[in-house]
């Protein structure tokens, strides 16, 4: 049974940093993608980055290139999300994500059938 399990969340002030991680269980990392999306109050769920654990390959959104790091440790079954620089903007709930497969830029919500339930992340001013 596939299962994620995310952590690392809590509040943290502006410029500071956290990393998150996704624990995977019930398949092994290699020849899947892992993403992490956030999803603010009322707003729509954002694809933050994604990983292929099979070469590293990485995906990065936008809004949090050159401050976001996503890496994985195969051995481990984990999925880290280094966020560095945070701002209130960042302010979301996380969660994890896993497809079989990987086909590039997978940012969108679609490409994914497992879901973690998400851990809080808050960045006060």
């Amino acid at each position: 049974q596939v299962q994620l399990v995310e952590s690392g969340g809590g509040l943290v002030q502006s410029g500071g940093s956290l990393r998150l991680s996704c624990d995977a269980s019930g398949f092994t990392l290699p020849y899947y993608a892992i993403a992490w999306f956030r999803q603010a109050p009322g707003k729509e769920r954002e694809g933050v980055s994604c990983i292929s654990t099979s070469d590293g390959s990485t995906y990065y959104s936008d809004s949090v290139k050159g401050r976001f790091t996503i890496s994985r440790d195969n051995a481990k079954n984990m999925v880290y999300l280094q966020m560095n620089s945070l701002s209130p903007e960042d302010t979301a709930v996380y969660y994890c994500a896993t497809a079989f497969g990987w086909y590039g830029s997978m940012l969108e919500s679609r490409y994914y059938d497992y879901w973690g339930q998400g851990t809080q992340v808050t960045v006060s001013s």
